[in-house]
């Protein structure tokens, strides 16, 4: 016998991975409510905990895992519970970021400026996602008579609102992928696996008609009550009007949404490519001092590896007083510079600057 799935207008035969949601739908079961054989025990939560004493000023009781769907009767994770641990054993549950250098993934001698890839509880995947656009994007502004307009190259509550959907409706099912954050000069484009939950397409649909369909409800409640997203469905309209209210917004740069039977992406413009504004001499002076502060930042780092070629990144960290991420991402890009080599094994060898 053969299963069909409905995409966009028609039926296409169902492939394993549809056939087992299939099987979840008949059951009235979702992937995030399944059961593990991972026992809470081993896990920490503390990602988890801290958001929630954030947001609702009060602690997160063990006996609220349960009532949230992340513990069984049993103490055994959820398939939520194991992706919103601390150190989560669903391997495939990352997040890819990478800011190319051009209008594509091919960018000549230098692909890319910055990479990063993150795995852990989905909340760190959300502040490491965020965090690293942040540092990818600059911002333009200009005066007013009593003050100055900041104006973004992306909305922060469009980004975020894309990445929330795209960790919390992600098809988990498919683990052979990840989510992925991919910018360019003039757009950003989130990616994740798994299409419309209800079969249909995305670019097909009017956004704002688009009714509340979760395929992980266990980690969509999970959210909600961290205040990360609301119960009736308004991301992807959230996306658009914050992008509409961008001072530097025109037709041009609105947010796209794609969608096919096996992924769901989303498109946010540069608001501020292409531009040649009044200001261009102050947004030069800022590009200016920003790069002398990176020649500052790496002439540091080298001056530290001169004069302890063996120091560990932890220590870097803490000499520099920068995150062990920035120190890996600096290590790399003055790698790419053939301005530094490391000799050795990855454990006991030393650096040396050229």
């Amino acid at each position: 016998m053969e299963a069909y799935v409905r995409l966009g207008n028609e039926s296409v035969k169902a492939d394993a991975t549809e056939l087992k949601r299939l099987v979840l739908r008949g059951k009235n079961s979702s992937y995030d409510a399944l059961g593990t054989t991972y026992s809470v025990s081993d896990y920490a939560f503390s990602k988890l905990r801290e958001r929630y004493k954030a947001w609702t000023g009060e602690s997160l009781e063990d006996k609220e895992l349960v009532s949230f769907g992340l513990v069984d009767d049993k103490g055994k994770l959820t398939n939520a519970g194991a992706l919103l641990a601390d150190d989560s054993p669903i391997r495939w549950s990352r997040v890819f970021c990478t800011r190319w250098n051009g209008l594509d993934k091919g960018g000549g001698i230098m692909d890319a400026f910055d990479d990063a890839e993150y795995s852990g509880s989905l909340i760190s995947l959300l502040n490491e996602g965020a965090a690293f656009i942040k540092r990818n994007m600059k911002t333009m502004w200009k005066k007013t008579a009593n003050s100055r307009i900041d104006m973004p190259e992306y909305c922060e509550r469009s980004y975020f609102e894309a990445l929330v959907n795209a960790l919390v409706h992600r098809d988990y099912l498919v683990n052979g992928s990840e989510v992925h954050i991919d910018m360019f000069d003039d757009r950003m484009v989130i990616y994740s696996p798994g299409g419309m939950p209800d079969g249909t397409l995305v670019q097909e649909r009017v956004i704002d008609a688009i009714p509340s369909t979760r395929r992980n409800p266990v980690l969509a409640d999970v959210f909600q009550r961290l205040g990360y997203m609301e119960r009736k469905g308004s991301g992807l309209t959230k996306i658009i009007n914050a992008y509409k209210n961008a001072n530097n917004y025109d037709e041009s740069k609105a947010p796209q949404f794609i969608s096919s039977r096996v992924e769901f992406t989303v498109i946010l413009k540069n608001l501020n490519y292409g531009e040649n504004r009044d200001n261009k001499s102050e947004i030069n002076d800022v590009s200016q001092a920003a790069e002398q502060y990176v020649q500052r930042t790496e002439e540091v780092f080298l001056n530290a590896l001169r004069n302890n070629p063996y120091i560990s990144r932890k220590e870097l960290s803490k000499l520099l007083m920068i995150s062990e991420d920035g120190v890996k991402y600096l290590l790399k890009k003055l790698k790419r510079k053939g301005l530094i080599e490391h000799i050795g094994a990855s454990r006991g060898g030393y650096w040396e600057v050229k």
